[in-house]
């Protein structure tokens, strides 16, 4: 058996050019800061005032109708509920603040933190805006007051229930020591 080949026709092999590319985005991942630096942290100066951000708002032919206690815990409450479902970690943060109708245009925020206070931070322009718009007083001023003893939150066992009830009946002290609860 004989192979028959084919005379080739040898052709010099061209290089091929490159295609270079040119694009708008940057090749690497852009670093996105937090915004928080440990090094300004650490090195804070206690003595230095805080700079505080003052923003005048002419209220003179703003509406001024009167809001109620009742209006501004049905709309609090509902913003917990809100936040509950969208964002836990922010209402673990400011499930308990206090808000309260201190005067006429006046809501104090009761917070028990500043770090829970810079989560509340987060929704409050949005909150207070959208109130200000449903009860139609748009003169409202937030004062925010620290409060760390009214606020803390205690759990209630078993036992600490039982010794309330106890203050209010002390028939139940007898009671327990007849029939000794179990209250672990």
């Amino acid at each position: 058996m004989e192979i028959i080949s084919q005379p080739k026709t040898e052709e010099p092999i061209k290089p091929q050019e490159a295609e270079i590319k040119k694009t708008t985005k940057p090749l690497t991942r852009q670093i996105i800061s937090s915004g928080f630096s440990i090094n300004a942290f650490l090195n804070k100066d206690d003595n230095k005032p805080e700079e505080e951000e003052n923003v005048v708002v002419k209220t003179d032919n703003l509406p001024q109708n009167h809001f109620t206690e009742t209006d501004l815990q049905a709309e609090w409450n509902l913003l917990l509920k809100q936040l509950q479902k969208k964002d836990t970690f922010v209402f673990n943060a400011i499930k308990s603040f206090k808000l309260v109708k201190s005067g006429e245009n006046q809501i104090t925020v009761l917070f028990p933190s500043d770090s829970a206070k810079v989560e509340f931070d987060k929704v409050s322009r949005e909150f207070f805006n959208h109130f200000k718009t449903k009860v139609h007083n748009f003169s409202i001023e937030i004062f925010y007051k620290r409060d760390v003893e009214n606020l803390k939150i205690e759990v209630m066992t078993k036992r600490k229930i039982f010794e309330k009830f106890v203050q209010k009946n002390p028939l139940l002290k007898d009671l327990d020591d007849l029939m000794r609860f179990d209250l672990t």
